[in-house]
């Protein structure tokens, strides 16, 4: 009687484990592009901290001490906001022709009118200008009187101090409003104005003067409030980052164990179609 040999049963199949997955080289390779871009966002973090506070702040009261206008800012130059406000002094000339008036001007909660003038400053080898809001007015025709009055005694020495501002930025009239009216204190917008101003350097920012001159009032601007040294801003996006880097991990994590899962669900399907 011949012996009859029973089928060999395949051998059994365990299934992966996700740890088993995971250290396989191409997921090991993933991990190591995650911690590279992990440690990119935790790089930007750490810098948006080290800007959300600042480490050597102005001491209280800085704007109020009286600088050169030259030690705060340089012509074309942006100010920057912690000398925002800062009071300076600059001396030099005013223009003939170039007292302008900027409407919609609140002294005290009072709506009036600024009158302005471009003043080339002296002692600089290139040619310099910046625009200075020399006073207040409550009507238009006091402050088309004081321009003329200003312009009158144009050319002779001045010093003028005051408090050095933003541009506030051009401003487009409405329709049916008078096109040159401004209403904005805007050094760009006066230079299209201003003659002589070939070859001429000319300062972003603005000077309010603290002492009106002609028969204008002096223009009601208080000390800047005190910063604080903290940017809650920045902090935030510092918290964001974070969040980055660690979304690179878990990123990680849920493509390895899909690929884990769906590697579970063939093996499911062979084993279902072999028996």
């Amino acid at each position: 009687m011949s012996d009859v040999s029973a089928p060999e049963e395949p051998p059994e199949v365990f299934p992966p484990t996700l740890r088993e997955v995971m250290l396989r080289p191409q997921w090991i390779a993933m991990l190591l592009l995650c911690l590279v871009v992990a440690g990119v966002f935790a790089w930007l973090g750490q810098w948006q901290l080290g800007r959300a506070i600042d480490t050597n702040p102005a001491p209280p009261g800085a704007t109020e001490d009286v600088r050169p206008l030259a030690d705060v800012a340089g012509p074309g130059e942006y100010l920057p906001e912690p000398l925002v406000g800062q009071r300076v002094e600059v001396s030099g000339s005013w223009v003939p022709g170039d007292f302008l008036i900027v409407e919609s001007r609140f002294n005290d909660g009072v709506e009036g009118y600024w009158v302005t003038g471009q003043l080339r400053i002296a002692d600089v080898l290139v040619p310099t200008s910046v625009a200075v809001a020399i006073g207040w007015a409550p009507t238009l025709d006091a402050a088309e009187s004081a321009a003329a009055e200003l312009d009158d005694e144009a050319g002779a020495p001045v010093t003028v101090t005051g408090r050095l501002i933003s541009d506030e930025g051009p401003f487009v009239p409405g329709r049916g409003a008078d096109p040159f009216a401004m209403s904005r204190m805007s050094p760009a917008a006066l230079l299209s104005r201003w003659h002589d101003t070939e070859g001429l350097d000319v300062y972003r920012s603005y000077i309010a003067s603290q002492t009106a001159a002609a028969s204008l009032d002096d223009i009601s601007s208080p000390p800047p409030a005190e910063q604080n040294p903290v940017n809650w801003l920045n902090i935030f996006y510092a918290a964001e980052w974070a969040v980055f880097a660690g979304f690179a991990f878990y990123l990680w994590y849920r493509l390895a164990k899909d690929a884990w899962e769906k590697e579970l669900e063939d093996l499911e399907d062979e084993a279902a179609a072999s028996s």
